[in-house]
């Protein structure tokens, strides 16, 4: 259910408001856009992401050429009013040079190729199904896969007994460990079984109360 009172966006002099699209499943800020009144409207009539082109000076349907829509999820107000958020589950991606998102430069000192954290259990994921499909050698993760499924069944086992254990001895240090351990094979057992870290959390939607 969108929960959305119009008449209290402040738009600009030129009847525009700013809007960010954000991922609803990783939670990755897509891009940013303007819209109108008109093209809000649109968006909560369609239940797609709808904005107002400022160069062609017309609404756009995102994905409504490339294929790569965003299909809404929530609308949020930010607390002055003058900028809104389009929470969305994003088919394709948000950038039209090829990118998942439009921010994916740092403005930075240092190099950090790291993932933000945020978004680490879907990079993850990522990782190792390119790990499985390219094969690179010296690769644990594409050596798993090259054992096969039962392989993969039985570390997560191992692993669950660990983390077991380290829960019963009260060790944070190890705790951690050894659940990040279980969390790596697992995400690595989901891939091998075609299940996504989508149909996951959307279980757990449906779960919660």
């Amino acid at each position: 259910m969108i929960d959305i009172d119009i008449n209290k966006i402040k738009f600009d002099e030129k009847g525009l408001v700013p809007v960010i699209t954000q991922s609803y499943y990783t939670g990755k800020v897509l891009m940013q856009a303007y819209a109108n009144k008109e093209a809000i409207e649109k968006t909560i009539e369609t239940g797609y992401a709808t904005y107002f082109s400022r160069s062609r000076n017309k609404l756009w349907i995102k994905g409504e050429t490339s294929g790569n829509k965003q299909k809404i999820v929530k609308i949020k107000i930010d607390c002055d009013e003058d900028s809104i958020l389009y929470l969305v589950k994003d088919y394709g991606v948000a950038c039209h040079t090829g990118e998942e998102s439009c921010f994916y430069r740092d403005i930075d000192f240092k190099e950090d190729q790291k993932p933000d954290a945020y978004e680490i259990f879907h990079k993850l994921y990522e990782k190792i199904e390119s790990r499985r499909k390219e094969k690179p050698e010296n690769s644990y993760v594409a050596k798993m896969f090259e054992k096969g499924s039962d392989k993969i069944i039985q570390k997560v086992g191992e692993e669950a007994v660990e983390t077991v254990i380290a829960l019963k001895n009260k060790d944070k240090d190890e705790i951690v460990y050894e659940a990040s351990d279980l969390l790596f094979h697992l995400i690595m057992a989901l891939v091998d079984a075609g299940v996504s870290l989508q149909d996951i959390q959307e279980e757990l939607l449906r779960r919660y109360k």
